[in-house]
């Protein structure tokens, strides 16, 4: 695998987190605001109190999806991504990483058929990233690379400022569906299916859109109850991704590999 084909890999998870975030060209709304309980009256000497029903909480809907998530996730400096990608029952690639918001930083780990079973590491620091690739590198070393020599090194810095990627998405959700709350792990979360305009999400990153494509693409995510994305999924010409999120803004420390590590 050449390394900007690994480049690109490892951008698939926060541009897909990016993608499924995407922006709405409705009005925002005030926020995510459950409904009030009903009141109920007090008993009187002569007639007995009668049992209200409560008010179902207010779900997140294409107006409110993003702004909601938008307040979440910038305020999150740091977080771990664990994906796995598979195409006709077989894992292609799993990935593992940390992220950093500020500064834009990103540790990853992948593995699968693409490395003949072995392990890559990327490791993007600003804008310089370092690739340690089975085959085109010794064990154990990493090429640099600079981010205005490879537009998939340029991608994995984007997708690391959720705001950048809520901002280039605007427009592209066609539409939000409350699934229902299911037990994932050991967390009850909401689930949502997002459907966006495929060629408005890429072309609002300045990409082509590749023939072939389905006009919109379908994300199935999963949020807790402050609207942290927790788990995502999606399914794309054959090719299926699973990823989770955790370790929201826990300590994060991402750094270059010592010059003696560095071949080229």
């Amino acid at each position: 695998m050449k390394l900007r084909s690994a480049m690109s890999a490892a951008a698939a998870l926060p541009l897909a987190l990016g993608l499924a975030a995407c922006g709405s060209d409705q009005p925002e709304a005030t926020g995510y605001k459950p409904s009030a309980p009903a009141s109920i009256p007090a008993a009187t000497p002569t007639t007995a109190a009668v049992p209200q029903k409560v008010a179902p909480a207010a779900h997140l809907d294409r107006v409110t999806f993003v702004p909601a998530m938008n307040t979440a996730l910038t305020k999150q400096k740091s977080w771990r991504v664990v994906g796995t990608m598979t195409a006709n029952g077989s894992t292609l690639l799993t990935m593992d990483g940390v992220q950093t918001a500020d500064p834009v930083a990103l540790e990853m780990e992948m593995t699968g058929a693409a490395f003949e079973g072995k392990t890559a590491k990327i490791i993007v620091i600003k804008d310089i990233g370092y690739a340690s690739i089975p085959g085109m590198t010794p064990a154990g070393k990493y090429a640099r690379i600079d981010a205005d020599d490879a537009p998939e090194l340029r991608e994995l810095l984007e997708g690391g400022d959720p705001t950048k990627i809520y901002k280039s998405f605007e427009g592209a959700v066609r539409s939000v569906e409350f699934v229902g709350t299911e037990p994932v792990g050991r967390q009850l979360l909401d689930r949502y299916d997002v459907t966006v305009d495929t060629a408005k999400a890429l072309t609002a990153q300045g990409k082509k859109v590749p023939a072939g494509v389905p006009k919109t693409l379908t994300y199935s995510m999963w949020l807790d109850k402050s609207h942290l994305v927790r788990r995502l999924e999606f399914n794309l010409m054959g090719m299926s991704m699973e990823m989770t999120m955790s370790d929201y803004n826990k300590r994060v420390t991402i750094t270059a590999p010592p010059a003696s590590k560095i071949v080229r």
